[in-house]
């Protein structure tokens, strides 16, 4: 194992992904189908790439849970940029961050999968974080909340259809079928919404969204690939601190001491449940 290696990646991987989140909140006046198309787009041009250049086909196997899985996919990825237009940054991509936890409520019914004692107190953790910062925290919008919290769940049923794919796909047929069915998705929703980009700092800026989605996710990968899991996984919620010092210092945005104790609890629940599923401990 390269644990060194592994945390340089992850590094790498959350600044790529707090970029991405920082270039959403600067671009609050596009519309969020206009992000989606230009998020998914200008990664397709990467995917497409690598798969005609290791001549994989683009087609995959099960063509079925391929196009459910993108289409659960573009629909939370939707709900995650409406939700950055009413919320701070940071709070938005924390709340996102519950996937895991409604990915392991589906499996209980979807895959017949059991969840221990334990894991069900992180899950509590982490959603009381959630009830602080809407109870508590007066700045923050419900609606944005919920467009929050509603993506998480399509999130977690991402990995529910991941999760029935298995190893019968190459992870990057996986994602091509993701990028190219959310660029239909967003390019049409867009034609009623199309917000003209001011200039051709934000049109670079619309581009930049999918080269940093990319690298984010190739980066996650190499992490994963050469460390365990354990070591590893709490290192992604370091994308909600550098976003949240982002939203700080960049666009200004409150974050009350309400608001930070729930992110942080949110955070703990989740990094609990990576600690205790990686150990095995009963």
């Amino acid at each position: 194992m390269d644990v060194k290696s592994a945390i340089k990646f992850m590094l790498i991987s959350t600044l790529a992904f707090a970029c991405m989140n920082s270039v959403v909140k600067y671009l609050v006046a596009t519309s969020p189908y206009q992000i989606v198309f230009f998020r998914s787009i200008s990664s397709l041009i990467f995917t497409m790439g690598f798969l005609y250049q290791k001549k994989i086909s683009i087609f995959g196997n099960n063509k079925k849970l391929l196009i459910l899985r993108s289409l659960v996919g573009v629909t939370s990825m939707t709900l995650f940029f409406m939700a950055t237009k009413y919320i701070p940054i940071g709070t938005a991509v924390s709340l996102r961050y519950l996937a895991p936890i409604f990915a392991a409520i589906f499996s209980i019914f979807l895959l017949k999968e059991k969840i221990k004692h334990w894991q069900w107190i992180f899950f509590l953790i982490a959603f009381s974080g959630v009830l602080v910062l809407k109870g508590l925290d007066k700045h923050i919008d419900s609606y944005g909340l919920f467009l929050a919290v509603a993506s998480a769940v399509f999130s977690g049923l991402v990995y529910i259809v991941i999760s029935k794919i298995g190893k019968s796909e190459h992870p990057v047929v996986v994602v091509n079928y993701f990028m190219f069915i959310a660029t239909l998705v967003g390019g049409l929703l867009s034609i009623n919404n199309w917000v003209n980009p001011e200039g051709w700092l934000e049109w670079l800026l619309l581009f930049s969204l999918g080269v940093f989605g990319y690298f984010g996710q190739v980066y996650m990968t190499k992490a994963f690939q050469v460390a365990s899991t354990n070591q590893v996984a709490p290192l992604k919620y370091l994308e909600v601190i550098f976003t949240v010092l982002v939203g700080l210092f960049v666009f200004g945005e409150i974050y009350t001491l309400w608001s930070i104790l729930g992110i942080f609890m949110i955070i703990l629940g989740l990094v609990l449940n990576v600690w205790y599923k990686s150990n095995r401990l009963d």
